[in-house]
């Protein structure tokens, strides 16, 4: 039986070149495709797959939100994280967010299918200049060293927040996520309270720095 595969990144071109390869192997099989993280999350459900290859940063909500979403609702569900960014905040929180994997895109194809069919056998897989940053800090005595978005925003808040830094209005925003224009409102003065910034472009720019979205338009 082939395993049911989506792929989630914001760039066709990269979908098109994993679907290419990944198409080549016997066993695998793209189901869907998707450019955001909240498509993704609403293809996993509709289709139910084995396995998610992930981007980490995308538009209207990125993977690691869209990965604590899907895994909530079937924990069954594999999910690799396949980035640019290295950086020990990405890899811990999609890890927390319930990833079974990460690696990195100038990673050889081959290093992709082998973290695949590592995951689906139940293991963890990360590559190997990822398991070299973790140990190198030492993030595995589970403390947090500096505060970020991750630890000082709730899922909702930092989901808010993503699309405030997106350009979105208040009412697109309470559009997309199903709620009244007020929520988004207090939502929005919570943010800028727990941050302690108090302007759209502050946290436009802390958005981008904590790897929420991206300056790209």
């Amino acid at each position: 039986m082939s395993l049911r595969i989506i792929l989630a990144d914001d760039h066709k071109i990269m979908r098109e070149g994993l679907r290419t390869l990944l198409e080549k192997q016997d066993d695998f099989l793209i189901i869907a495709e998707a450019g955001n993280g909240r498509t993704t999350v609403k293809l996993a459900e509709e289709h139910n797959p084995d396995l998610v290859v992930m981007d980490t940063v995308m538009p209207d909500l990125n993977g690691i939100e869209a990965t604590r979403q899907i895994i909530a609702r079937n924990p069954k569900i594999k999910i690799i994280a396949l980035s640019m960014h290295s950086d020990k905040q990405f890899v811990m929180q999609m890890l927390k967010a319930g990833a079974s994997g990460y690696i990195l895109k100038d990673c050889a194809f081959k290093e992709l299918v082998y973290a695949i069919q590592s995951v689906v056998d139940g293991y963890i897989y990360l590559s190997p200049r990822i398991n070299t940053i973790l140990l190198k800090e030492r993030v595995f005595e589970h403390k947090e060293v500096n505060a970020s978005a991750f630890a000082a925003l709730s899922n909702r808040e930092r989901e808010v927040l993503q699309l405030i830094a997106e350009g979105r209005s208040t009412k697109e925003i309470a559009e997309t996520l199903f709620v009244s224009v007020k929520t988004i409102e207090t939502h929005r003065q919570q943010i800028m309270s727990k941050l302690n910034i108090h302007s759209i472009a502050g946290l436009t720019k802390y958005a981008i720095r904590e790897g929420l979205t991206t300056a790209e338009e």
